[in-house]
C-alpha cells in the first residue's frame, strides 16, 4: 500500500476527501488543481492539517510540486474529481474535454477512477474516449473503474469495474474503517446509483408535492415534524446534477423517464411556491417592492464537483429579481449590512444558514423565509 502512486485531476472537495484518505494511508498522492499548470503533493501531515479545500487555499502553505504531465505518467490510480461548472446540454462537452486532458500522459497498465456520476452508458463513451486518447485496450492495458461520489451520502459501497474485475489495492485506498468496497461490473453500479437518486427524488418530491396543498395553519404546524425541519432548499437540490445525468440517458417517453421529469418539474414548481409566497408576504404586510430587500441565505461549497446548487442560486435569485429589484445572495449572513430604509426579507436556504440567522437576528424589520417544503415564515412586528 506505502508508495502506491495516485493523482486525483481535480482540486475539488471530494476530490480533496479521497486524496486526504489515501495520503494518511500511505500512498503518495498528488493532486491536480486544473486552474494551475502543477499537480501538487499531498503529504500525510498537509492531509490532517487541513480538513478541506478551502482552509488549504486560505493557508496557501509551501507544496512540492511538479508538471501535470510528468505526475500523470507515473500515476498508477488516475482518480477524476473535476469542478463542473457548465449546465445544460454543454456539462457533457466540459466533462470530456476535461477527461481528455486527464487521460493524456497514462502509460499502461494505470487505472482510471471516474468519479462523476454518468447516466446508463456514459462509462461506454468515457471507455471509448480512454481508449482513443491513450491507444490502450481497457481491461488489457489499462484498467476502468466507476466511482459515483455523493454529496449527501458516505462514500459508495461498491466500485463498478470494466469486466466486474477486482483490485485490492484499489479496495485498500478507499476503504474506511472495515466497510471492504464490493466490485460489480460497470453496468450494475449504474443502475445502482440509479436507483439511489430516484429513491431519494420520488421520496422528497412526495413531500413536496403533498406540502402544497397544506393551507390551513394547523395542517402547516402539524406537518412542521423534525423530519421536514432540514428539508431545506440546500438539501433538495443535492443530487440534482445526477438526475439529469440520468435523464440525459434517454431518448422519448418511458416510464422511467416520466419519473425523472417529474422530480425536475417537482423541484422547479417548489421554487415557484417559494416565489409566490414571498410576494404574498409583500403583500400581507403592505410592502411595497421598492422598499423591500430580500437577502438570500445561501451558503455554498465553492469547490463541489457538481455545480448544481450554484446554478440554483443564479435561478432563484434572478427569478425573484423580476418582482423586486433589490435581490442579493449572501454566505454566511452578517446583520450589520441591513441597517437601512427597507424592510428585509431572509430566505433561509438550508438549515445551518438558518440557525445562523436564528441566532444572530437582532432586527424588528426583519421577516424570515424557510425555503423548506411548507415554505414557514416567521417575522417580528413590523413598523
Amino acid at each position: 500500500m506505502g508508495g502506491t502512486k495516485v493523482v486525483v485531476y481535480g482540486l475539488s472537495t471530494e476530490g480533496y476527501a479521497i486524496a486526504s484518505q489515501m495520503a494518511i494511508k500511505g500512498a503518495e498522492v498528488y493532486i491536480i488543481d486544473e486552474s494551475t499548470p502543477s499537480a501538487i503533493l499531498l503529504k500525510a501531515e498537509i492531509a490532517k492539517t487541513y480538513p478541506n479545500v478551502s482552509s488549504l487555499k486560505e493557508d496557501e502553505p509551501l507544496l512540492s510540486m511538479e508538471p501535470i504531465n510528468v505526475a500523470i505518467s507515473k500515476a498508477q490510480y488516475l482518480f477524476f474529481t473535476p469542478r463542473i461548472r457548465k449546465t445544460g446540454q454543454d456539462i457533457k462537452t466540459e466533462v470530456h474535454s476535461k477527461f481528455k486532458d486527464a487521460v493524456t500522459s497514462l502509460k499502461k497498465n494505470s487505472s482510471v477512477i471516474f468519479t462523476l456520476p454518468t447516466g446508463f452508458g456514459g462509462n461506454n463513451e468515457n471507455v471509448s474516449l480512454l481508449e482513443h486518447v491513450t491507444g490502450f485496450q481497457t481491461g488489457k492495458q489499462i484498467s476502468y473503474y466507476y466511482y459515483p461520489l455523493e454529496d449527501l451520502k458516505d462514500e459508495p459501497k461498491i466500485i463498478g469495474s470494466f469486466n466486474g474485475k477486482e483490485d485490492s489495492t484499489l479496495s485498500e485506498l478507499l476503504t474506511i474503517g472495515k466497510k471492504v468496497k464490493k466490485f460489480v461490473a460497470i453496468s450494475s453500479s449504474e443502475h445502482f446509483h440509479a436507483i439511489d437518486v430516484l429513491s431519494r427524488f420520488s421520496s422528497l418530491c412526495s413531500v413536496l408535492e403533498v406540502c402544497k396543498y397544506a393551507q390551513d395553519e394547523v395542517t402547516k404546524k402539524d406537518l412542521s415534524s423534525d423530519d421536514f425541519q432540514k428539508m431545506f432548499l440546500d438539501y433538495m437540490v443535492s443530487g440534482l446534477f445526477d438526475l439529469k445525468s440520468l435523464g440525459s440517458s434517454f431518448e422519448g417517453a418511458n416510464s422511467l423517464m416520466y419519473l425523472i421529469n417529474g422530480s425536475v418539474k417537482g423541484i422547479d414548481g417548489y421554487i415557484k411556491r417559494l416565489i409566490d409566497e414571498i410576494r404574498s408576504t409583500l403583500k400581507k404586510n403592505d410592502l411595497k417592492a421598492s422598499r423591500t430587500k430580500i437577502a438570500l441565505s445561501w451558503t455554498l461549497d465553492q469547490y463541489a464537483m457538481r455545480g448544481d446548487k450554484i446554478e440554483m442560486l443564479q435561478n432563484l435569485t434572478s427569478r425573484l429579481r423580476d418582482y423586486i429589484g433589490d435581490v442579493e445572495a449572501y454566505e454566511d449572513l452578517n446583520f450589520d449590512l441591513f441597517h437601512s430604509n427597507k424592510t428585509t426579507i431572509v430566505v433561509a436556504c438550508s438549515k445551518s444558514d438558518f440557525d445562523n440567522i436564528e441566532k444572530n437576528k437582532q432586527d424588528s424589520d426583519l421577516i424570515v423565509v424557510k425555503a423548506n417544503p411548507l415554505c414557514e415564515i416567521s417575522q417580528n412586528s413590523i413598523n
